[in-house]
């Protein structure tokens, strides 16, 4: 009688056991089906709600570049607001990491809110990604918007399956817009349905080569950052897309060394290096260009490589839809990034 007791016991936990697994496993599935293709958020259209926020550095005098930034959308047709803890000082951030997340999360929740605009990066964006609940994000999903710090924001969303937009920001915008008009108007096109395709001025660096996959990426120190975390990126078969300011050369060799030990560039089937701004010069030179370190740190690769995009810390800083799917090709005399999708 005990033994058939057990028996019974047993056959429960096993039944309990293995369904728990298959839910686990169906779960699974489910997440790859969902993430083998990235979901494009709907496009914006007049009469449609962006918000304006500052996930990072403080805005400090930046009143201007955020009202201009307001009446801009304005002139598109679209209606605007803007986070009550935009120009809240913290120290080095705008407001305290949790009324940064605060105004974030809040945008995020709001279905009537269809575009995220940051209004500058600087630092701070990866303090709050663990605070963030993406429920109310899966259900009325929305572009986010942004650069060089925004690319933690960018990495948590595509890992959740979504695409986003790697673009200028509120600071961006000078006195005289027309220093900055490829970058307004590859922005305006992107958010309404119509992204730009790119034909890229040509570079004696480039390796030569032809391929596909959705382009990701942003900002190097930020890709790097994310390393060892469930915000890295897996590249897998993607198109990896970098940009950097202010650092050393040898940083940069440092940060490609430890992403290539990492196993990052594995299974990467192409790179476009955009806008490598002020680069910072040590007393022990490093000996060759940018572009050349970039090739010899990922000499063992076979994938094209692009030179010369025209995206990251210039004004010339133009649109580009992270996890949409572009076809590459790549020559000395030129470059084209296609949208295929």
């Amino acid at each position: 009688m005990i033994f058939k007791k057990h028996l019974l016991y047993l056959t429960l936990f096993l039944l309990v056991f293995v369904n728990r697994d298959v839910k686990a496993q169906n779960q699974n599935d489910n997440f790859t089906e969902m993430t083998s293709k990235l979901i494009q958020p709907p496009y914006l259209k007049a009469g449609d709600t962006v918000a304006i926020v500052a996930p990072s550095g403080i805005l400090k005098n930046r009143e201007r570049e955020v009202q201009q930034a307001t009446d801009l959308l304005k002139t598109w047709g679209l209606h605007v607001i803007v986070g009550k803890h935009v120009f809240s000082k913290a120290n080095h951030f705008a407001g305290t990491d949790d009324e940064r997340c605060e105004d974030l999360q809040n945008a995020m929740d709001n279905p009537k809110i269809s575009a995220i605009w940051c209004a500058r990066g600087g630092y701070g964006t990866v303090r709050v990604l663990d605070k963030l609940n993406y429920t109310e994000f899966k259900k009325n999903p929305k572009w986010v918007i942004g650069y060089s710090d925004i690319t933690a924001l960018h990495n948590q969303i595509h890992n959740k399956g979504f695409q986003s937009l790697h673009a200028l920001m509120c600071v961006s915008l000078t006195k005289d817009l027309s220093e900055v008009k490829e970058a307004i108007s590859t922005f305006k096109s992107a958010i309404f349905g119509n992204p730009e395709n790119y034909t890229l001025e040509g570079s004696k660096y480039n390796r030569i080569g032809e391929t596909s996959g959705e382009i990701v990426g942003g900002n190097l120190t930020m890709l790097h950052t994310m390393l060892g975390s469930d915000t890295s990126l897996d590249t897998t078969d993607k198109i990896l897309f970098i940009e950097e300011i202010g650092e050393y050369k040898y940083h940069i060799d440092r940060m490609l060394q430890s992403m290539k030990r990492a196993g990052y560039f594995d299974n990467l089937k192409g790179l476009v290096v955009g806008d490598m701004t002020k680069m910072r010069k040590n007393t022990t030179l490093w000996g060759t260009s940018v572009e050349q370190l970039i090739l010899d740190a990922l000499a063992e690769y076979d994938f094209p490589i692009a030179f010369n995009m025209p995206a990251g810390h210039e004004k010339d800083n133009r649109a580009l839809v992270l996890g949409k799917t572009v076809g590459l090709k790549v020559t000395k005399a030129k470059s084209e990034v296609i949208y295929k999708d």
